[in-house]
């Protein structure tokens, strides 16, 4: 079989991109013609952590998110909710779930695939290297991405472009 042909478990590629370019033209407006968001932002992004300290020491002291707060969450008597400080106002949160089986982390339908959080490029820098010191496992890409999994599995990325840009193009 040659490169070009395709199987049942291969994917129709041109069929992909032609798909992405309907949606593109049927759904995005320009930038200038569209209507404002009705949000405000981001207020916190919700993950499971299986060990609230490991994960204190692993977004605090490892990535600099300062915690902002730990309280017990509403929903279910004992668990903690917590929070750290992601800029400009955004928080990222965790709760745990002390009792409960809680399987690992799973990449499913509806669910995260990764976090992208925007660093300044400095910082991004020093952010690799304290990963590389503290023996994170990590990959970085286009050399302004790095992605790992913190404790409990979740993929996350750390971008050096500003907020609004990918790899040097507006996406807002």
């Amino acid at each position: 079989m040659s490169t070009t042909e395709s199987t049942t478990d291969d994917p129709d590629l041109a069929a992909m991109t032609a798909e992405r370019d309907r949606i593109r033209a049927a759904h995005l407006k320009p930038a200038g013609g569209r209507a404002a968001s009705t949000a405000r932002g981001l207020h916190h992004t919700a993950l499971i952590s299986s060990d609230v300290e490991r994960t204190v020491r692993f977004y605090q002291d490892v990535l600099g998110f300062p915690l902002t707060e730990l309280i017990e969450n509403r929903d279910y008597p004992g668990s903690s909710h917590f929070f750290f400080d992601i800029g400009h106002g955004n928080l990222l949160a965790f709760f745990d779930f002390p009792g409960l089986d809680v399987g690992p982390y799973a990449e499913v339908l509806g669910g995260l695939h990764h976090l992208a959080i925007s660093v300044d490029p400095e910082r991004w820098q020093q952010l690799v290297q304290r990963l590389t010191e503290t023996g994170v496992e990590h990959v970085v890409h286009s050399g302004v991405s790095v992605y790992f999994r913190d404790p409990d599995g979740a993929r996350i990325e750390l971008i050096a472009d500003p907020l609004g840009e990918m790899y040097g193009q507006h996406v807002l």
